[in-house]
């Protein structure tokens, strides 16, 4: 199973043990005033998530497998179903 690590500006900021889980690390750095892709083309280092054989692997300082350039539709694709909140199942 791969293990994500999620970087934001540079830094890393969160992991998933899937690309859907790691993508919502975005959520901690979302921005208040501005949209996705500007904050992604104002960052100093574009958004990226680095793809390891395992959690394992990363523990171990193994090279990453690749590196996911991140844009603003997929963090925004990733998130849309946590800022829509609980869906109601009508009346009960």
């Amino acid at each position: 199973m791969g293990f994500f690590e999620v970087f934001w500006d540079g830094e890393a900021i969160g992991d998933g043990s899937d690309l859907e889980e790691a993508l919502t690390a975005y959520l901690s750095v979302q921005p208040e005033d501005i949209s996705w892709a500007e904050a992604c083309a104002a960052a100093s280092a574009p958004p990226c998530i680095r793809r390891y054989a395992s959690f394992e692997a990363y523990l171990d300082n193994a090279d990453e497998q690749e590196t996911i350039t991140v844009t603003a539709a997929m963090i925004e694709a990733a998130l849309l179903p946590l800022s829509s909140g609980p869906q109601s199942s009508g009346p009960q």
